[in-house]
């Protein structure tokens, strides 16, 4: 049901290691001024590195492109990753970095200016949008902006009192994304479609995030299971509308009719990817799309820092519908345990630390949790990596935890459980860091 590749701890010795240095930065570095410069440092992802034995420098990128695509639906899931995690497979590696790419290009899409009249908004149309922000080279056309609404209205006398942007309730929140072009379609093995979230960034959005208790899901997105509960907030900010904005579900719905429509006769992926919140709604999303379409490709989740999300009646409902999740968690990130509680299947102790009693105990205070509507499920398979003994991104700083930077660059320099880290460090992207923090 879960599965755990391991806590990074560093390592010195590595077999048969080929790795292209950008800019020489090491694990051992202790500094805050070394930590500085490793967060803003103008480094690019190099993954030249095989955690399995000797590369081949000479070895052709035909044969690497292949394997994907023979391959392509193990990588997405299919067999729940089974021997891709640890170590963990340098073409996954790479797909998991290339999601979160996109993440990425949401939340440099986004206006962040409070005293822009675009705050709130996208900064690129959309025909353009993948370009201006860096990312030209994806061979993927963005097919549709994606806004979420808050369910809460705040009440008048609070809104005359603070300034406008604080009250903002619509706000841009990531985009679906196409892959047309024929190269990389066949390295693909498919054609891959891309639902792209962002983390939490407006007022509104950090109050959905406190509404920690579960609620039911409406019936045409649990038809068959009652029980099926997830976090108030984040099922708020995905059904919720107002009459000038439609809500994160009927544009999701809409469009991915369209899309699979469009491409029916096609091999086709769809890839629901997010930071934080963008993690809890792609789980959302991706629940919602093989429950509305019953003959929907594969569907799999790649999230990156995500909060708990359902109770255990929606994680069997994920499952039987053939939603794959791949959950990217750093252990030393507090989004990740909250909110709520975990009690284990086999009820004597629940996970990341919540709770350690004995069974009967832990069965009388389950009930007790249950009745506050507080008991949480982990969901999908994990990819657990630890930033605590890196010591450029270890500085005690939760937002440095929690940075989809400080993700990207653990799952490209994870190497196994045995032994985790690759002995040179290396910085992910080249740009500014991500500002959202749930």
């Amino acid at each position: 049901m879960k599965l755990a590749a391991g806590i990074v701890r560093p390592c010195n010795m590595f077999q048969g290691s080929s790795i292209h240095l950008v800019n020489s930065s090491h694990c051992s570095a202790t500094t805050s001024q070394q930590s500085q410069k490793f967060m803003s440092a103008n480094l690019r992802i190099s993954n030249s590195w095989n955690p399995q034995g000797n590369q081949n420098p000479g070895q052709s990128l035909v044969s690497k492109a292949s394997k994907l695509r023979d391959k392509w639906m193990e990588f997405q899931g299919i067999k729940n990753w089974e021997g891709l995690l640890d170590p963990l497979d340098d073409n996954l590696r790479n797909e998991i970095l290339r999601y979160g790419e996109f993440v990425e290009a949401a939340y440099r899409c986004f206006d962040f200016d409070t005293a822009s009249p675009g705050y709130a908004t996208c900064l690129y149309p959309k025909n353009s949008m993948l370009d201006q922000c860096g990312f030209s080279s994806t061979g993927y056309k963005v097919t549709k902006s994606l806004h979420a609404t808050c369910g809460v209205q705040l009440p008048q006398y609070c809104t005359e009192r603070i300034p406008n942007w604080m009250s903002t309730r619509s706000s841009w929140m990531g985009y679906v994304a196409v892959c047309n072009d024929k190269s990389e379609i066949a390295r693909l093995g498919r054609r891959d479609v891309v639902v792209a979230y962002r983390g939490t960034a407006t007022s509104m959005e950090w109050v959905e995030n406190l509404r920690a208790t579960l609620t039911c899901l409406p019936s045409e997105m649990a038809p068959d299971n009652c029980q099926s509960m997830v976090q108030s907030g984040f099922l708020s900010l995905y059904t919720s509308s107002t009459g000038t904005h439609p809500s994160l579900q009927e544009i999701i719905r809409d469009e991915i009719s369209k899309i699979l429509s469009k491409y029916a006769d096609e091999p086709l992926s769809i890839t629901v990817t997010g930071h934080s919140l963008g993690a809890a709604l792609a789980t959302l999303t991706a629940h919602d799309i093989t429950t509305t379409f019953k003959h929907a490709p594969l569907v799999t989740v790649v999230s990156f820092g995500g909060p708990r999300v359902g109770n255990r009646n929606f994680r069997c409902q994920l499952e039987k519908n053939g939603t794959k999740v791949l959950r990217i968690v750093n252990s030393d990130d507090p989004i990740t345990k909250v909110p709520g509680f975990v009690f284990e299947d086999n009820k004597e102790m629940a996970r990341n630390g919540d709770v350690k009693m004995a069974g009967g105990l832990s069965k009388w205070l389950q009930k007790r949790v249950e009745e506050t509507q507080l008991v949480y499920a982990e969901i999908g398979h994990e990819l657990r990596l630890s930033s605590r003994d890196c010591p450029q991104i270890n500085d005690g700083n939760m937002a440095t935890c929690h940075d989809l930077k400080t993700y990207l660059h653990l799952v490209n320099n994870f190497v196994s459980s045995n032994c985790p880290l690759r002995a040179t460090a290396k910085q992910v992207l080249n740009r500014s860091p991500s500002t959202a923090f749930v």
